[in-house]
């Protein structure tokens, strides 16, 4: 993650320090989903595979920590209100290991997110994010591009 503090406005302190907690354990450390997110959190969709709560989510983060072992998640921007947050990121890396069933390119990508979240006493509970796969995999040359 970028050590810049991204514009936000709205959100708490707090929020914001579980916001960055929790994106940090993309990077390869899913125990921080313990400090960040509650125990029956919803993430919204599910990933195929991908079981409930905070310990459903781990095996993700330790597979996409291995197709992309060198991830970085830069918080773009933030907007909040009470108890809620909006985030904008960017996921770069390079393609490392079979992810989706794409075998490894070693290629770089830039994946743009957007998510929602919800908060109680300092942890989120709910998580509504949209990535652009789509585009990954142009990236990735797994599927042809039209032109």
């Amino acid at each position: 993650m970028s050590n810049e503090q991204p514009p936000y406005s709205g959100i708490s302190t707090a929020d914001l320090q579980t916001l960055r907690t929790f994106y940090k354990a993309f990077e390869g450390n899913p125990s921080l989903l313990d400090e960040s997110v509650v125990l029956d959190w919803q993430d919204i969709p599910l990933a195929p595979g991908q079981a409930a709560g905070r310990d459903g989510f781990k095996p993700m983060i330790a597979a996409f920590s291995q197709a992309f072992a060198d991830l970085k998640i830069e918080i773009v921007d933030v907007i909040g209100g009470p108890d809620r947050a909006a985030v904008r990121a960017v996921i770069t890396g390079r393609h490392l290991a079979d992810w989706f069933g794409v075998a490894p390119t070693g290629r770089e990508f830039s994946l743009p997110i957007h998510e929602f979240h919800a908060f109680e006493n300092g942890r989120i509970t709910h998580t509504w994010h949209m990535e652009d796969w789509m585009g990954w995999f142009a990236q990735m040359g797994a599927w042809p591009v039209k032109n």
